[in-house]
């Protein structure tokens, strides 16, 4: 089958606060659209404010789906999300409706656009103990090793990053062979995928994400945080939920944990997003073929966006 005998999905990206969530709104009312959200921490339920999660009312407007459908401490990762969303996508067009694809999240929109290797199942054993040795060694031990046995492999991860870490070793030693190798038979997507990406002065950019910190804290925040960490932060601490290691909420547990004042604490959480922002773009662009569009500023300009993203689908 040719590329353009497969199903076009169109996929809306963008770092975080550059306005996604309007504009994703507006376009699926226009496409009769349901939104897959590719965001890895806005399908638990407890974490909302943090997530930057659309509203009650923006739900209701729309179908959604991988938000509010998991619980913590439940595992949920960008291999179940590629297998789980081709699922929904499949299931959509079936119904005579259009997916339309949101997100930021690196790892679920690479896995699901294209693919990932079959890679072998965890392996508790294996993963306790790389974790205690995570423990006593450290990250940077880790990742030494992981650059002695795999350094194509180690080339491609944050080091501040441990889950991918672990994982790549894992996956080292139960197959006997580097990562890298295994990747590169991937599972390819039986749909075919347009992405389009919004675009920001890097400066705007950074406001607005100051901008959108200060709200979350006004909206309760910390008082979510709070809760999250009263629930969840002494299995947090010695299982290390992976959900809760998103920025806003590790850095408030550090904060009740007495390591910093609050104040230093929100500009902690504002210079992290701003860093996560730019990581976002560099794999973005290294990693898809995205026609930029400027990211709305006004409800004028979202109009705006609305018909420029539907033609560019259309071409």
């Amino acid at each position: 089958m040719s590329q353009s005998a497969l199903p076009k999905v169109l996929v809306l990206i963008g770092a975080t606060a550059s306005g996604k969530t309007a504009l994703s709104l507006r376009l699926a009312s226009a496409l009769d659209a349901e939104i897959i959200s590719a965001d890895s921490r806005q399908i638990y339920r407890e974490l909302t404010i943090g997530t930057a999660k659309p509203s009650a009312d923006e739900l209701a407007r729309v179908p959604h789906h991988f938000i509010n459908e998991l619980s913590l401490p439940t595992a949920y990762d960008a291999g179940a999300f590629m297998v789980d969303a081709r699922a929904r996508l499949a299931d959509v067009f079936a119904r005579g409706k259009m997916p339309l694809v949101v997100g930021g999240s690196t790892l679920y929109l690479q896995g699901l656009t294209q693919g990932f290797a079959e890679l072998p199942k965890s392996h508790p054993d294996i993963r306790q103990r790389l974790y205690a040795e995570l423990a006593t060694l450290g990250k940077e031990a880790l990742y030494a090793r992981l650059q002695a046995l795999d350094p194509e492999q180690a080339q491609t991860l944050d080091p501040t990053k441990t889950q991918r870490l672990i994982r790549s070793l894992e996956v080292i030693e139960i197959t006997g062979r580097k990562l890298s190798e295994l990747k590169q038979h991937l599972q390819p997507a039986p749909f075919e995928f347009v992405f389009v990406g919004l675009d920001m002065p890097r400066e705007t950019l950074y406001e607005r994400i100051n901008q959108r910190v200060d709200t979350m804290v006004k909206q309760g925040l910390i008082d979510e945080a709070r809760m999250l960490y009263e629930r969840f932060g002494h299995t947090h601490q010695s299982k290390k939920i992976n959900a809760l290691e998103t920025v806003g909420y590790k850095e408030l547990f550090a904060h009740f944990r007495g390591k910093r004042a609050l104040a230093e604490t929100l500009a902690l959480i504002k210079q992290h997003t701003r860093n996560y922002a730019k990581r976002q773009l560099t794999f973005f662009r290294n990693k898809f073929k995205v026609t930029w569009i400027d990211a709305p500023q006004t409800e004028q300009d979202t109009a705006f966006a609305q018909q420029r993203v539907i033609s560019i689908f259309n071409r």
